[in-house]
């Protein structure tokens, strides 16, 4: 049977046969995302991408390794760039470093508190977890860095952050660089870090997101950025998003949500079942577990932080505030617990299925929509 065709020229310049990239996602059961994931999207036709933040150096590199075991076509890594990264001061004395955990204690006692006073609530046991407790700095992401093109990763994605210092490298290894904005002043800034692609994410997706929607954004960050490719995020779960983000000027899309109920996500059955079963507005934006701005299922530590009177530490102190406390949930079981990104477009979501079909859906839906608008709409040049 002849595969339908969707065809931009995003897909010419990443080498791929549909413009629909899966987000960078990170995190995912705690851990990170599953290379069965990245490959099986690479394999459907799109653009399959390691969320690479929070991983270990050496890690990643096997996740790369992992992924291009499982498929020979292109697929990308994405990494948050740190712009402002939030320390804590090490004053452990007598010349010892102080641990993470113990400098979190001294400098933010009550934040340190509360948490443990959850894991109290919840019905937790305490759970050291087995991952560092650091935030990624610049040191850090440079390694992550030399790692995606010593492996020679086809594409790399600036989740967040200022990526002008990584292009030259990625222009060296023959790469494509991708970044994400939420606003026209962050495109801008792509433009002058002289990426190939602009990602315009709209408020609606899941994970660290802006303030403005994807209907009004797209245009704009399209007109400004001309004549790059942009590709458009927020909102976007099904054939005919694709078709209205075309529409927008929008020359791929950029999808996250979708892509965490597949078979392959290695999400937990509960948060699976949290994102088929909820409604877009029970997916809110929240600083509590990432000290960031960031869509997520409103699950009961959404509510306690709300009701804390406490502000959640900036990115990436919250996280590691927030790490044992994940680790225990994970412990218990209780997946209803543990940080959920994921966007407004869930509302759209009624069931898991293997992202080979997915893809298959998400196209031959968009080839449909817009196969179809002459015969409903009627238009004339004057």
């Amino acid at each position: 049977m002849t595969r339908p065709v969707l065809r931009t020229d995003l897909c010419d310049m990443l080498g791929i046969e549909y413009p629909i990239c899966m987000a960078g996602m990170g995190g995912l059961r705690g851990r990170y995302t599953p290379p069965e994931l990245v490959a099986a999207v690479s394999e459907a036709g799109g653009l399959g991408v390691v969320g690479g933040a929070g991983i270990p150096p050496d890690d990643l590199r096997k996740a790369i390794r992992r992924v291009k075991e499982l498929t020979e076509k292109p697929f990308g890594v994405d990494l948050l760039l740190p712009v402002s990264v939030g320390k804590i001061e090490n004053t452990g004395g007598s010349g010892s470093p102080e641990s993470p955990r113990d400098a979190l204690r001294r400098t933010y006692p009550k934040h340190v508190e509360f948490v443990e006073t959850l894991i109290g609530e919840f019905g937790l046991e305490k759970h050291r977890t087995e991952r560092p407790i650091r935030g990624d700095g610049e040191a850090v992401v440079r390694k992550q860095v030399d790692v995606i093109f010593e492996e020679d990763v086809p594409v790399f994605a600036a989740g967040l952050g200022d990526p002008a210092w990584v292009v030259p490298i990625a222009r060296e290894a023959g790469a494509k660089v991708m970044g994400l904005v939420g606003n026209v002043r962050n495109a801008m800034r792509q433009v002058k870090a002289d990426v190939d692609v602009v990602v315009a994410q709209g408020t609606e997706a899941g994970g660290h997101t802006g303030k403005i929607a994807t209907m009004p954004l797209v245009p704009q960050v399209r007109d400004a950025v001309a004549p790059l490719p942009v590709v458009a995020a927020g909102g976007i779960a099904n054939g005919t998003g694709i078709a209205a983000a075309l529409t927008l000027g929008a020359a791929g899309v950029w999808m996250g949500t979708t892509f965490l109920t597949a078979a392959e996500s290695g999400l937990y059955d509960r948060q699976i079942d949290s994102i088929l079963d909820a409604r877009s507005d029970e997916f809110v934006i929240s600083r509590s577990y990432t000290g960031k701005t960031a869509r997520q299922y409103k699950n009961p530590v959404v509510d306690a932080w709300e009701n804390s009177g406490l502000e959640p530490l900036p990115m990436p102190l919250q996280g590691m505030l927030m790490a044992d406390f994940s680790a225990a949930a994970e412990r218990a079981g209780r997946h209803d617990l543990v940080f959920t990104p994921s966007g407004q477009a869930a509302g759209l979501l009624n069931e898991s299925r293997p992202v080979a079909q997915i893809v298959e859906e998400l196209v031959s839906e968009a080839v449909s929509v817009l196969e179809a608008m002459p015969s409903r709409v009627t238009t004339s040049a004057g």
